[in-house]
């Protein structure tokens, strides 16, 4: 019996669109949370309610579908944005705390996965028992490189811009690595992986917050609608890259 793919190979265009969806859960969260004044605990409830459903869709599919696969990217984002507000600001772990910790939940998912399966590769997956600790591993990444972000900004003092410019720096370094050394790619994988949020999430922050702050004011709102369309488009490329197995069998 052949065994069919579950998850996004990682492609150029898998970047770019990690990073759009990374920028989007990072000023959908903030709309959700602070624009309608929802709080992060009913934030954390709404945006969790969205995970799973997404996630449900995604593990009930027998094939990889683009749109329900980045449906869960966006709901993990989104959901990471309020976790790492939440132990910041609700629990007050202050960010450089909370990523520790994160990057503890991290390692040690990472650790029973090899543990269980004998290796880390995120492409192919074709088990939904793997499948499941893929997507634990993306929300925990996620919501780390969310509290990394905000501890470039609210700690270290960069504004941003310097915030997003340091992130990408670090992941040009890992693609720099991934094509002209011999490190182990699944490791570069999941660095890059993590490094794409704090630079989504600045970026998220350069275009919604107030230019006294350093940022270009666009709103939540308008910066999410953006977001959204530019998803929208290179899912569509995506399908068109990626037909269903079952039409193209």
């Amino acid at each position: 019996m052949k065994q069919i793919n579950k998850v996004a190979p990682i492609t150029l265009l898998f970047w770019l669109m990690k990073i759009v969806a990374t920028t989007l859960g990072e000023t959908l969260g903030d709309f959700i949370s602070m624009t309608l004044h929802s709080g992060y605990i009913v934030g954390i409830m709404i945006t969790l309610s969205i995970f799973i459903v997404a996630l449900f869709v995604q593990l009930s599919s027998e094939e990889y579908v683009p749109a329900k696969y980045w449906f869960v990217i966006i709901g993990t984002t989104t959901l990471g944005t309020e976790i790492s507000d939440f132990m910041d600001r609700t629990l007050h772990f202050g960010y450089l705390l909370g990523s520790l910790f994160l990057m503890v939940l991290l390692v040690i998912t990472l650790v029973l996965w090899h543990r269980k399966f004998g290796n880390l590769e995120v492409y192919p997956i074709y088990r939904r028992n793997q499948e499941v600790y893929f997507w634990t591993a993306v929300l925990i990444s996620n919501s780390l490189g969310t509290a990394f972000g905000d501890f470039l900004s609210d700690n270290l003092g960069l504004s941003y811009l310097q915030g997003s410019l340091a992130a990408g720096i670090i992941i040009l370094v890992v693609v720099m690595l991934h094509y002209f050394t011999r490190l182990n790619s699944i490791a570069l994988f999941w660095i890059a992986f993590i490094f794409t949020r704090p630079f989504g999430a600045t970026f998220g922050d350069l275009l919604t917050k107030p230019v006294s702050t350093g940022g270009l004011d666009l709103g939540t709102l308008n910066a999410s609608v953006v977001c959204i369309v530019l998803m929208a488009i290179m899912i569509i490329i995506s399908h068109s890259l990626h037909p269903s197995s079952k039409q193209s069998a």
